[in-house]
């Protein structure tokens, strides 16, 4: 029976092929909700593709998955609602000329705007600040990321977070929407060994809450579910750039109009 927090995943024979050749292909596993799964491979292996592909941002070419019980790409709308990205490059990353505070208020509002009902909506202005607060103070806890600690608090941009904190923010960005699943790109990029330590160290607390994470990494830790991009079990690329994820429209639109909402755009 599904969790009634994390994500099943299942992919059986899942392939993608591109104008290049194939991103990847015969990628088979199976998860039950609040798994760690790393999507372990080289640059150019398919990785992103296949992050995208599972969370209903990008259509497979062969084979079957399945998220929270929705089928893909049949119900990708449905599994991009129960899904969150963390730092995507192309897709989901943080404007560097935006404060902490910033990207904060601009997800709540987004939430709000497009996931909340009717009754929230309607609640006395003073009942959703609060409740918004709330929210983001639980995802920051959750993430890791203490904004007292950074040199400006929530004031501080973008551009002068470290690569441990821009992830962290990332993470807690995404857990605004409390996701059911969580996806993460580029997990130990540019992180030392205590660094990825302690990022490992924040996705296994996030699964062992209940939130089912998929991790692109180039090397998986012993104890997530590794699958792996590349292998010689698949086909190679033809050329091992992977194509450029496209995000989704409906929310590129609603981030522009959150933006001038909130006086940024």
């Amino acid at each position: 029976m599904e969790s009634a927090h994390g994500a099943a995943v299942t992919a059986d024979g899942l392939g993608l092929k591109g104008p290049r050749g194939w991103a990847f292909r015969e990628v088979t596993f199976s998860v039950s909700p609040g798994s760690l799964v790393a999507i372990e491979g080289p640059s150019g292996s398919g990785r992103t593709c296949l992050l995208l592909a599972l969370t209903g941002r990008m259509r497979a070419t062969e084979g079957e998955a399945t998220a929270g019980g929705l089928r893909l790409p049949r119900r990708a709308a449905a599994v991009r609602r129960i899904a969150a990205l963390g730092p995507v490059p192309g897709v989901s990353e943080l404007d560097p000329a935006f404060t902490v505070a910033e990207h904060l208020r601009e997800r709540a509002l987004l939430q709000r705007r497009f996931d909340g009902s009717l009754r929230a909506l309607l609640r006395p202005r003073r009942e959703r600040v609060a409740a918004a607060r709330a929210r983001i103070d639980g995802a920051l806890e959750a993430a890791g990321l203490d904004p007292a600690a950074l040199p400006k608090a929530e004031r501080t941009s973008v551009r002068d977070l470290e690569r441990l904190e821009a992830l962290r923010l990332s993470v807690a960005l995404a857990l605004i929407g409390r996701p059911r699943l969580l996806a993460v790109d580029d997990t130990d990029l540019k992180l030392s060994d205590a660094e990825r330590a302690e990022a490992w160290e924040l996705l296994r607390s996030l699964a062992a809450g209940g939130t089912t994470v998929l991790a692109v990494c180039s090397q998986a830790p012993e104890d997530a579910v590794t699958v792996r991009t590349g292998s010689t079990g698949a086909t190679a690329p033809t050329d091992t750039r992977e194509p450029a994820p496209q995000a989704d429209p409906a929310h590129e639109e609603g981030t522009a109009d959150a933006l001038a909402e909130t006086g940024h755009a």
